[in-house]
């Protein structure tokens, strides 16, 4: 009788095993191909550890400068990018870079001026007047208080005088920026350069009578020992910049712009941007949030 009773318990066990035995291969045979069960594991849209994040950085845009075009006496309208500014993403809030020494004001091209020898930063805007978007950066800069650098060209001072008179009015410095944006003006013999330069004077001083023209860029920062040496002449200082977001490409996005200016200025840097060109409709929707960020940093400004 025992031995009846464990043969019927063995069968059963036996039976038990091949059940399960049974069960596992019908599992696996139907369990797709390669697929794990979902333990808590990764899908196949989640970034892995060893996947790049995408980067917020801006592109860098191209360093070679436009010539401007022909002053016009209606005013150029400005075109409208593909992209709508509004729609772009907020620029990145880095911490900003350390102060430059004021031993390092002169670290320009052939020594020329690049930083304010203080923790002032200073705004400089190149290629106007224009009468379109002139007006535009000299409203933002009345509504924070801010003084900033103009290096006007001499054909658009000649065509637009008021625009000049309304700068040195309002308290900014104006700067030489020749008289039709020649990029080859430091490679002229020195009398032409020396008349290039006067010419341009001579048409800012004729629009704001007693105004003070201490400084002179060169197109483009293609600076010559040439160039500076006229200038000085004339009583000029060269100025050149810390920071260049290329802001006078079209091909340049607002959240380009913003964003290098924002990651590259520290307190003593001499920021270039342009009231004339061709993408100041890029240029102005950034200038809001530049000096929005740059008032939380504590900057002070100066017009050098």
């Amino acid at each position: 009788m025992a031995r009846d009773t464990y043969n019927h318990g063995m069968g059963r066990h036996k039976f038990g095993i091949a059940a399960a035995l049974l069960a596992l291969l019908l599992l696996a045979w139907m369990w797709p191909e390669g697929e794990t069960p979902p333990s808590g594991t990764l899908t196949a849209t989640e970034p892995t550890g060893t996947e790049a994040p995408a980067s917020s950085a801006a592109e860098e845009a191209p360093a070679t400068e436009e010539a401007p075009e022909a002053p016009e006496t209606s005013g150029g309208a400005g075109t409208t990018p593909a992209g709508s500014p509004s729609a772009e993403a907020p620029a990145s809030t880095s911490p900003p870079p350390a102060a430059e020494p004021a031993s390092n004001a002169y670290d320009g091209p052939l020594g020329t001026r690049n930083h304010t020898g203080d923790d002032s930063v200073a705004l400089t805007f190149d290629d106007g007047p224009s009468p379109e978007w002139t007006p535009k950066v000299l409203d933002m800069l009345r509504e924070r208080g801010i003084k900033a650098v103009f290096c006007v060209i001499g054909a658009y001072a000649e065509a637009y005088p008021e625009l000049v008179a309304d700068i040195a009015r309002e308290g900014h410095t104006l700067c030489n920026h020749s008289w039709y944006h020649e990029f080859d003006l430091g490679t002229w013999s020195e009398e032409e350069i020396r008349a290039n330069l006067q010419r341009t004077n001579d048409a800012i001083l004729k629009a704001a009578p007693g105004a003070d023209v201490a400084y002179f860029r060169h197109p483009g920062g293609q600076w010559t020992d040439k160039a500076i040496g006229v200038a000085a002449d004339l009583g000029m200082e060269s100025l050149h910049w810390a920071v260049d977001p290329s802001d006078w490409d079209d091909k340049t996005t607002e959240r380009q712009i913003r964003e290098h200016v924002l990651d590259r200025t520290g307190p003593g840097a001499i920021v270039l941007l342009h009231d004339g060109a061709s993408n100041q409709q890029d240029m102005c929707g950034a200038l809001t949030s530049i000096l929005d960020e740059f008032e939380d940093r504590g900057y002070a400004y100066s017009a050098l």
